[in-house]
């Protein structure tokens, strides 16, 4: 078995990318070619050392690898999964995948002829990620508005003012409905915001990944607990809503929701009366674009104003004064990260400025990235819990 592994992955990997070609197009199977040379290459480095270590796991690593070519081939025609098909293929591809990347190191150990000593590490840490990716943990934030004005981007604390009656906000964002995010799992969470009794809640995009495309139905029923609070659902969309727009337009329809696509409306609430300003993505020109919506929607005296933004990446063009809070999501939380440890360093906020997680100011402007409800791209989630929050904003109106 061992001696057929390497050319055994290379068949199956070519396979899969010919047909991704044939199929679907040359981007896609781009990166799926991209991604299993990596990661069949890492893979067959390290086979032999599982052969050594604990040859009665070789089959077991063997079903893990076919697993991942399989749930490549799969995405070729891409489509919602059974349960049965995301237990035995999508989540042990996605653990494994991860694991394989992460051993990256342990793999150029063995390519040289040395013993990767620890190499288990790194699938340990994706067998943690997996779990923390799939697990789910409710919790109430209370975050204290001020408008004193901050120099730069920078993360703050969330502040210790009170107010009689804060504005209760469920937000729900990168729900990503998939491999990781069933319909039933996505039901559950919406069935707990509206258990929450708040009194908005915001869906700040990226509902879809690219197995929901066409999935109109079961958004709408994963979501359908939120119809119980008509005139109180507000959405933006995220960049992979743009994907497939009508589908993501056609479920927040049918739950009555209301799409803000640089759009403003206004709610009152019993914590008084809210101006809410949803910015689509836009791939270019963000920064004349954000201050063109702002300024064709100015903010309403006597009126909270909350903006919905995906991508916190575009925080800074909001004009200064102009948002009471802005809500975002996009990072994931950063992803990779140490937030279990209890320290807020994340992979975004080692190699880029952009806001990862948490309460944030720029000038008056402040800033609640949420940590996402599932995840997409890399497979798991590893150190950064996923988010279930009721968010109390206490604030005085202008």
């Amino acid at each position: 078995m061992l001696a057929l592994f390497p050319w055994l992955s290379a068949a199956a990997a070519i396979t899969v990318v010919i047909l991704a070609a044939i199929l679907r197009g040359r981007l896609y199977a781009t990166f799926a070619g991209v991604l299993l040379t990596v990661q069949t290459l890492i893979a067959c480095a390290l086979a032999p050392s599982i052969a050594r270590s604990f040859e009665p796991a070789l089959p077991i690593y063997v079903y893990l690898q076919a697993a991942v070519y399989l749930h490549f081939a799969f995405l070729v025609r891409p489509r919602m999964r059974a349960v049965w098909f995301r237990a035995l293929v999508s989540l042990p591809a996605s653990f494994f995948a991860a694991g394989t990347l992460l051993a990256m190191p342990w793999a150029i150990v063995a390519a040289f002829g040395g013993t990767p000593y620890g190499f288990f590490v790194p699938y340990a840490i994706a067998a943690f990620g997996l779990v923390q990716s799939l697990a789910q943990r409710f919790e109430e934030i209370d975050v204290s508005l001020d408008e004193a004005s901050a120099p730069s981007l920078a993360r703050r604390s969330l502040g210790g003012a009170r107010v009689d009656r804060p504005l209760r906000i469920v937000q729900i964002t990168d729900p990503h409905l998939g491999p990781f995010m069933s319909e039933s799992r996505l039901h559950r969470i919406a069935l707990r915001a509206v258990a929450a009794k708040p009194d908005l809640v915001l869906l700040t995009g990226d509902f879809l990944t690219m197995e929901s495309h066409h999935a109109r139905e079961a958004l709408a029923s994963a979501l359908s607990p939120l119809a119980a609070l008509p005139g109180r659902v507000f959405a933006c969309r995220g960049n992979h809503d743009l994907e497939a727009p009508h589908t993501v337009a056609g479920a927040l329809s049918d739950i009555g929701a209301t799409l803000l696509v640089d759009e403003a409306a206004v709610v009152d609430t019993p914590a008084g009366p809210v101006q809410i300003l949803g910015l689509d993505f836009h791939f270019r020109d963000r920064a004349r674009q954000t201050r063109g919506v702002c300024e064709a929607h100015p903010r309403i005296p006597g009126h909270l104003r909350l903006v919905l933004l995906h991508d916190p990446g575009a925080f800074r063009h909001v004009p200064d004064g102009d948002a009471d809070l802005v809500l975002s999501g996009h990072t994931h939380g950063g992803q990779l990260g140490l937030l279990t440890l209890g320290l807020p360093h994340t992979f975004v906020s080692a190699f880029t400025k952009i806001p990862d997680h948490g309460f944030w100011a720029l000038g008056r402007n402040r800033l609640y990235v949420h940590r996402g409800t599932g995840h997409y791209g890399f497979p798991l989630r590893v150190g950064v819990p996923s988010e279930e929050s009721l968010l109390r904003v206490h604030a005085s109106l202008r």
